[in-house]
């Protein structure tokens, strides 16, 4: 191993992964600690609108460009009644919420979250009770919501004030279904034939709809691949999606370590789409099990839920402090997303506001953009178009949780428009600059259009409520082309974003 870390990567144009789903870039939103209450939704607050929103929320949320979002859980829908959530609020239960161990006040509920999702730009994302509910409540739910009326729960829904249908495309069956903390958690056996079955009715509704199997809660579950296997072979020809869930932490691996998990994810992914396949070769079937990502990120120490009293209603919990190493990790979790592009079709960083979340708030007060808002916002941006194959050769390292980390990840994004060229590259070396040479084939003369990298010499360094700038986005020079290739030096331990256009257009 060199003591100068060095990588090449080779792109053509017609080499390609896959074009990427615009929903890849998605959020979720659960009924867990402050998320809604005071993150997105604060009645009172000098910039709530008239329905109780957030607009400094909002704004954010919109700059991270999430075309989808999921809702309303999690582990909280395993005993969620969606009716308590609709209808006038001084006629709403008050419940326990036994997942979280808080008082839910369902104030808010799924017509807000419509409305807030116009008001967003986004694209509900809805899940169904299969912990302690089953197909009948199932079906009530999508027929209060897409069901134009003149039947009872479509016209409960206009009486509501809604007298469209709210026409969510993509559902999820349940949450973590092989988990012991789930309510109603279940072998793969009772799972699957309740979620075939629940697909299966819903489908009669509408066969164009998206459906969204549970896969193991995460790769470390003793279920992992059995559980996918077992449950794909109840549900195949119901569903169309298979769910992915993984959280990353710090942990004694130490930095280096904790920069190289991302390629643990990428591991996954090809691991749970194997499973996928695998069914499907049992029937001879041509048809491909898409995969879900819709619960992902870092998680950090300061994230954990701690209960001051009991059953309180939306306490602080869960409210991660992310420093510039987490975003680090962020960034490379993306970069797992975008390379495995021809597969997972929906991602959902998890979650949004507060709870582990890219954006936080005061009650009352600010909301401020967080170290993880500028990877996912870059990727979000500047991911969409045609992934392509990268051939790397990089310098790698050792870690206490793998062995053989390239000091470089990347990926290399073509626009739908095909003259412009982005390479998102992280350099895991974290005292020394990478030099990076990109050999592009097929493409047309190309010049470096813009640079920024998110770095610091601090790697805890955060953003707070006292000084909500300490990390950004940071322009770079130095990059050159040289004919076909791109020569740059990545400063250490960096998130950058490449952007090359052609010389004859204009950014």
């Amino acid at each position: 191993m060199t003591n100068k870390p060095r990588a090449t990567v080779i792109v053509d144009r017609d080499f390609t992964v896959g074009e990427t789903d615009p929903r890849l870039f998605g959020g979720f939103i659960e009924h867990l600690g402050r998320h809604i209450y005071t993150g997105i939704y604060e009645p009172g607050h000098p910039r709530a609108d008239a329905d109780g929103f957030r607009e400094d929320v909002l704004e954010l949320v919109r700059e991270l460009n999430m075309p989808i979002m999921r809702y309303p859980g999690g582990n909280f829908v395993s005993g969620y009644h969606w009716e308590d959530g609709v209808g006038p609020r001084d006629q709403r239960p008050v419940r326990l919420d036994f997942a979280w161990q808080v008082t839910e006040t369902n104030q808010f509920g799924t017509n807000e979250f419509i409305t807030w999702c116009r008001k967003a730009g986004t694209a509900p994302m809805l899940a169904v009770n299969l912990g302690t509910r089953g197909p009948a409540e199932a079906r009530e739910y999508l027929e209060y919501c897409n069901h134009a009326g003149g039947t009872a729960w479509s016209d409960l829904r206009r009486r509501h004030g809604y007298p469209e249908p709210h026409n969510v495309r993509l559902w999820c069956l349940g949450n973590e279904m092989d988990g012991p903390w789930q309510l109603g958690h279940m072998t793969a056996e009772e799972y699957g034939r309740l979620a075939a079955e629940t697909a299966r009715i819903m489908k009669q509704f509408d066969p164009t709809l998206e459906l969204v199997v549970c896969g193991s809660s995460h790769r470390g579950m003793p279920t992992f691949g059995a559980w996918e296997w077992t449950v794909l072979d109840h549900a195949f020809e119901h569903v169309d999606y298979l769910s992915l869930h993984t959280y990353y932490g710090r942990g004694s691996e130490g930095t280096p370590g904790y920069l190289g998990w991302p390629d643990h994810m990428d591991r996954f992914i090809e691991e749970a789409a194997a499973c996928a396949d695998a069914v499907a070769a049992k029937r001879r079937s041509p048809r491909r099990i898409h995969l879900s990502f819709d619960e992902w990120n870092v998680w950090g120490n300061s994230g954990s839920h701690r209960l001051t009293e009991p059953w309180p209603v939306a306490p602080r919990s869960h409210e991660s402090i992310y420093t510039v190493e987490d975003a680090l990790v962020v960034g490379g979790m993306l970069l797992a997303l975008l390379n495995h592009a021809d597969r997972v079709r929906v991602g959902c960083l998890a979650q949004v506001v507060n709870v582990i979340a890219p954006i936080m708030t005061e009650p009352g007060g600010a909301a401020w953009r967080q170290t993880i808002f500028y990877p996912f916002a870059q990727a979000s941006r500047y991911g969409r178009g045609v992934v392509l194959r990268t051939l790397v050769t990089s310098t790698a390292y050792d870690a206490p949780n793998g062995h053989g980390f390239p000091h470089l990840k990347t990926a290399v994004v073509r626009s739908p428009e095909g003259d412009a060229l982005t390479i998102f590259a992280l350099n895991r070396a974290v005292e020394q600059s990478l030099a990076l040479t990109v050999e592009m084939r097929a493409f047309a003369p190309m010049r470096v259009a813009e640079w920024t990298v998110l770095r610091d010499d601090d790697l805890t360094a955060a953003n707070t409520r006292a000084n909500p700038a300490r990390v950004q986005l940071r322009p770079m020079t130095g990059a050159t082309m040289d004919g076909s290739r791109l020569m740059v030096r990545l400063p250490p331990a960096s998130w950058n974003m490449i952007r090359l256009a052609s010389v004859q257009s204009i950014l």
